[in-house]
């Protein structure tokens, strides 16, 4: 059977491949956008929330290389010491601003839908940008667990230039410091998120299809959006976070929780999905590049 540390290399080589340039392409149509609308720019709340989450897709990104490199050394840790908890705090701050974002979005579609005349583009604008920066703050917040439980390992493990696990073979402190916030993780920053994305998506699917003046192909999008962020909460984040419920009951991280956290990574693969089906230019833009690539 294929080893662990090549299955994650491979998944995570396979994600950075797909992800980046998927990613990279939809951010760059994101800010045309806003630039061709200058000095005014058109930008919806759905507009800036797709940019964050796409950022939040490039910060998991940016710092997979090194994920890569520890999975190519056998899992330990090849880099300074320093390293460990800033590549893993920004691996783990993206992961969760990816749950909070895609449950924002979930929350602005249906207030578009159910309360269309309620709030003017501006003041939802500003709204969404007031959000947007709390969410930033409460996945950095959280996810900063990582420095403190970096700094509380034994000092004869962490030598500059002596191989390690990085944020892995806790000790017994550290694990009792870790597991309670590895839970609270999971209850504020996945099943919470995952419960308002649930809510929301059922009840603008039962406000939009009933509804004769709209578009089919507008209802085929939002059942699409509906599916695409179901999908990618239950694939990618579920086992993940599942592992921090067990690991609480069994007051140590599972053997399984490695091959868990593999599937977050795909998530950066599967967003494009979500940005197509939530950003009229995103598919313009994927409709230019597929009529140019069949004019060939």
């Amino acid at each position: 059977s294929l080893p662990p540390a090549m299955l994650i290399l491979i998944v995570h080589a396979l994600t950075f491949a797909v992800g980046l340039p998927a990613n990279v392409f939809t951010i760059a149509t994101l800010l045309a956008k806003i630039r061709r609308h200058r000095p005014r720019p058109h930008l919806t709340a759905a507009d800036l929330l797709l940019l964050h989450l796409t950022t939040a897709d490039l910060l998991l990104l940016l710092f997979l290389p090194f994920k890569m490199a520890e999975a190519a050394a056998g899992m330990e840790w090849p880099f300074p010491t320093v390293l460990c908890p800033i590549a893993n705090f920004c691996f783990f701050s993206s992961i969760y601003l990816s749950t909070l974002f895609m449950a924002a979005l979930g929350v602005e579609r249906y207030f578009g839908v159910a309360h269309p005349h309620r709030y003017g583009r501006r003041r939802r604008l500003w709204r969404t940008a007031v959000a947007s920066a709390v969410l930033w703050v409460l996945a950095l917040s959280h996810c900063s667990v990582v420095f403190v439980a970096e700094y509380h390992r034994n000092p004869t493990e962490t030598q500059p230039h002596s191989a390690f696990r990085c944020y892995d073979d806790f000790s017994a402190a550290q694990l009792r410091f870790v597991l309670p916030l590895r839970l609270e993780l999971c209850l504020v920053l996945y099943l919470l998120p995952f419960a308002v994305t649930v809510f929301c998506y059922v009840r603008l699917i039962r406000a939009l299809l009933p509804r004769p003046h709209i578009p089919r192909e507008k209802k085929y999008r939002t059942v699409g959006l509906a599916v695409a962020t179901v999908v990618n909460f239950g694939v990618c984040f579920a086992p993940y976070n599942l592992s921090h419920v067990v690991g609480f009951v069994q007051q140590r991280s599972p053997e399984w929780r490695p091959y868990a956290l593999i599937l977050t990574t795909l998530s950066a693969a599967l967003d494009p999905f979500i940005f197509y089906f939530s950003s009229s230019a995103v598919r313009m833009a994927v409709g230019g590049v597929v009529g140019a690539v069949r004019g060939q």
